[in-house]
């Protein structure tokens, strides 16, 4: 149902279910602008940063690489290639300890920065991509590495090559940037406005879509009139329209923000792609017009580091590869020691179990938040089944029957009720009066599903292959009994006195042994 919110534009919104309003503490990071840091001592640039095949290493221990240089190289359709974020050697290519709520460790290059920064040969800007052939300017943005900016890092290549018959019509861009503490996409859009519509300017053409929506929340006015300003000094006007939605706890999930612009819904297990949409961030907007207008990989990215407990909030343009340890001692380091460091916002984000772990393409925030802040809310209680958590859930999902389902492990009942269009936002969490940590008994069970299938598709694998084996064997055992039968036949039909088909050289033979015979025969008969 359209809500009576109207904006300057007179575009009719629509309200998501569910959402909450939390307090977003942005203004501890948002007042300063964008700063470069250093290069540090070490890059530790993970080999996989994205969703899908890993990359594959083009380099090892001892190679000398330069800035830009491409160190794995996509493996699939579904993949991204990674770069080097400054020239040096690489000394290591070894599991390291990388962001990720398992706390596992990935495979990482370690690369020794020589300070020269020297940039590797790039290829050519594309200023005429719209003269080009479409695939080759996704080919740029293949080769560029980029990925979703806004947490979800899937290739945009891949995202921004729709089947044709998606028939896609928008083009959502989020810089709604929901999450408490997180203001990277504020900055980026009071910055650089110009160059983020560039790059949406360029989706725009590889999508040929009719509509390019802007989404911002209302409490970022400063990056809604940048955008504004922005777009009114291009002839982008007649299709692009930035938009300020109320401020609403999750508005910046991708499904929420399309319902809220056009008042579609995305259907259960599916993609925007199907309902005519392709949305993306507007990080990501900027990293394509890198790609295609500069030639510039992806190496780099603006990062909230945020907290009570840093010294000095700020945004931050870091190298790829970056550890959390030199960025945190760059904003002056702790006021007070942290309760809990978090990758990510406070809802959506995971704790680190590292104190020092690397920057990633999609990583926009490093949190480390005090005790007052993050305050130990004790031992859960029992389900009182008020009925809170869904209420606020933006997905529709009843996350109270979820919750005795993942408890329980019945991994199949839960399937039942949609867990996987569960986007972990933790509404349910923050308002659940017992205090259950709800999105993480979800994230259990979609971890157990995921195991699951694996084990399913090895076990189909396998008997797929054994199956295959059994055939070969059979087939193989079929066709020795046919020559042996063949064999057979061709011996019988060799035998002597059998015509034609006798042996000519035996038949001479048994000729030769019948005169003999007939000869001795005749001279016993003859006497001496």
């Amino acid at each position: 149902m359209p809500i009576a919110h109207l904006l300057s534009n007179k575009r009719r919104l629509w309200k998501f279910h569910g959402g909450i309003h939390v307090p977003d503490e942005k203004a501890l990071s948002n007042a300063c602008a964008i700063e470069s840091i250093p290069l540090p001592e070490r890059l530790v640039i993970p080999l996989q940063q994205h969703i899908g095949a890993p990359a594959r290493p083009l380099i090892k221990a001892g190679d000398r690489v330069l800035k830009g240089q491409m160190i794995a190289a996509p493996s699939g359709f579904i993949s991204a290639p990674v770069h080097a974020s400054s020239s040096g050697t690489v000394v290591a290519i070894e599991p390291r300890p990388i962001a990720h709520p398992s706390g596992l460790s990935g495979v990482c290059a370690i690369i020794e920065p020589d300070g020269a920064d020297t940039w590797a040969e790039l290829p050519p800007p594309l200023p005429d991509y719209p003269q080009l052939d479409p695939e080759q300017v996704r080919e740029r943005i293949r080769w560029a590495g980029v990925v979703g900016m806004g947490g979800a890092a899937f290739p945009s290549a891949v995202k921004l090559s729709p089947a044709i018959e998606r028939n896609i019509q928008t083009l959502v861009i989020n810089g709604a940037e929901c999450e408490p503490y997180i203001t990277c996409d504020d900055r980026l859009m009071r910055e650089r406005a110009p160059h983020i519509l560039e790059g949406v300017r360029i989706m725009h053409h590889l999508l040929g879509v009719a509509e390019v929506l802007i989404g911002i929340e209302d409490n970022k006015p400063q990056a809604i009139a940048a955008m504004q300003q922005a777009l009114a000094d291009t002839d982008m006007q007649a299709y692009t329209h930035v938009v300020s939605i109320p401020t609403l706890y999750p508005s910046g999930g991708e499904k929420q923000l399309i319902h809220i612009l056009t008042g579609k819904e995305v259907p259960t297990n599916g993609i925007p792609a199907q309902i005519g949409i392709v949305c993306q961030n507007v990080g990501t907007a900027a990293a394509v017009a890198d790609a295609v207008l500069v030639g510039r990989p992806l190496i780099s990215r603006v990062i909230t580091v945020t907290g009570r407990a840093i010294e000095q909030p700020r945004n931050l343009e870091v190298p790829v590869g970056t550890t959390t340890e030199d960025l945190i001692a760059y904003c002056g380091g702790y006021q007070e020691p942290p309760r809990k460091l978090v990758c990510g916002g406070p809802m959506m984000g995971f704790e680190l179990k590292q104190p020092s772990v690397p920057v990633t393409k999609s990583t926009n925030c490093l949190l480390a938040l005090t005790a007052a802040e993050s305050p130990d809310p004790g031992p859960s209680l029992a389900c009182i089944r008020c009925g809170r958590c869904a209420e606020a859930c933006p997905a529709k999902l009843l996350p109270q029957q979820m919750y005795w389902y993942a408890r329980s492990k019945d991994l199949d009942r839960i399937q039942d009720y949609n867990l996987f269009d569960c986007i972990e936002c933790g509404c349910c969490a923050q308002v659940c009066p017992s205090h259950i940590p709800l999105v993480q008994y979800y994230r259990y069970a979609k971890t157990e599903i995921w195991a699951r299938e694996q084990e399913r598709k090895k076990s189909e694998l396998a008997r797929a292959r054994h199956a295959a084996k059994q055939a070969r064997l059979e087939r193989q055992e079929k066709e020795r009994q046919a020559r042996l039968r063949q064999q057979k036949a061709a011996l019988e039909a060799k035998k002597p006195g059998d015509g034609e088909g006798a042996d000519p050289k035996k038949a001479a033979i048994e000729a030769a042994r019948q005169r003999a015979a007939a000869k001795k025969a005749a001279a016993q008969t003859e006497g001496p």
